[in-house]
């Protein structure tokens, strides 16, 4: 018999079977197949999506694709995680893109413009530095409230002044007004009652909005001048814009501004004069609240809630886009009768930001927290 032989096929057998207990307990990372844990999956595909946390539940934004069919459709919609997940080649999911306007350029200008509208002022400034977190706020469609139903000016005015306060300002994250609007329908609000504190307290809660903006518009009237057959004729116009910026953790309201224009600045002559004598109404008036506006949102201090609890993980409806990084710490406050924050519960830290504006945390010291309790920034990992 022979012993060397059989001791060889016996020390390689041996060999074999230790090398499979190996693989079959741990797979090394180069390995081609590997299966990693569904959260990470999820959070994986979910990088470049806008997630949103609504009453606990997460969604993704896509593209309405009947969107074309009529005025009544929305042009986004709001589809829960799981089913996107499902059928996510079936659904298109916008791009969040920056817009970052050249210098000495305007960026008030309408989109898309009323037929005939002309140049329009310069009156922005380029964004100041800024390494903090961003506050979310909101701006209704201004109320039109003298002219007629086809001349509506109100929603134009409100994309203008996102525009502008948006190029002059780092510290704003402005939230999807449909968006809201969509929610307050599902749960029967009307948007008559969007100045109570119950609603803005929701608003602030389901959303993490710390600012509503309304506005009212009286105008523009524009008063024209024929000329005889060899003049033009002569058009100028004046506007009136109120605007109020509610806090909606407590209710209060943080500032009322108003402004309108000289009619002289708004003179214009030739062809679509009424028009362009509008427009040029809106752009000086908006150019007297734009300041006071983002110095107002600028002094905000950011705060958050936590929107969703799961075993250990703590969900935000903050993260990327906000300015939240990984390792961030947050402490954790318990909510305030008045709405304020209270008592200071402990602390979380950010472990993991997804889509484009969510994260998770893990509690780090302190009591458990809850959900609608609220979180400031303590300190980052590299300060």
């Amino acid at each position: 018999m022979d012993f060397k032989g059989l001791i060889l096929r016996s020390s390689t057998i041996l060999l074999l079977l230790i090398l499979l207990f190996v693989f079959a307990c741990s797979t090394p990372s180069w390995f081609p197949i590997k299966k990693g844990s569904p959260s990470k999956a999820k959070t994986k595909d979910l990088m470049d999506k806008e997630v949103v946390i609504i009453d606990k539940e997460e969604y993704v934004k896509v593209y309405n694709p009947r969107a074309l069919e009529g005025a009544n459709q929305p042009k986004y919609l709001y589809i829960p995680v799981n089913e996107y997940m499902a059928k996510k080649e079936t659904f298109t999911s916008p791009p969040y893109r920056k817009e970052d306007p050249k210098r000495g350029t305007s960026s008030i200008q309408p989109s898309p413009p009323p037929p005939g509208i002309g140049d329009q002022f310069t009156v922005s400034a380029p964004k100041p530095t800024f390494s903090g977190l961003k506050k979310k706020v909101v701006i209704t469609h201004f109320d039109d409230r003298m002219l007629p139903a086809e001349e509506t000016f109100g929603d134009w005015i409100a994309e203008k002044l996102i525009k502008e306060v948006d190029r002059r300002s780092q510290r704003v994250l402005f939230v999807d007004y449909q968006m809201v609007k969509e929610f307050l329908g599902s749960r029967g609000v009307p948007l008559s009652d969007l100045e109570k504190p119950i609603v803005l307290q929701l608003l602030n809660e389901v959303f993490g909005i710390q600012a509503l903006l309304l506005g009212h518009l009286a105008g523009p009237y524009t008063f024209v001048t024929k000329g005889d057959k060899d003049q033009e004729e002569t058009a100028s116009a004046i506007i009136k814009i109120e605007m109020k910026l509610m806090d909606t953790l407590t209710g209060r309201t943080l500032k009322n501004l108003e402004a309108s224009n000289p009619v002289l600045a708004t003179k214009t002559k030739g062809s679509f004069s009424e028009e362009k004598a509008r427009v040029k109404a809106i752009d000086v008036t908006l150019a007297n609240l734009i300041g006071p506006l983002s110095r107002e949102l600028d002094s905000l201090d950011w705060f958050c809630r936590i929107a969703k609890i799961e075993g250990e993980e703590v969900y935000l409806s903050a993260g990327r886009l906000t300015g939240i990084k990984e390792g961030d710490v947050m402490e954790v406050f318990r909510p305030a009768g008045s709405g304020d924050r209270g008592e200071l519960k402990g602390k979380i830290r950010i472990s993991t930001c997804f889509g484009i504006d969510a994260s998770m945390g893990i509690l780090l010291q302190g009591k458990r927290p809850e959900v609608d309790d609220i979180l400031r920034l303590a300190k980052r990992e590299d300060s």
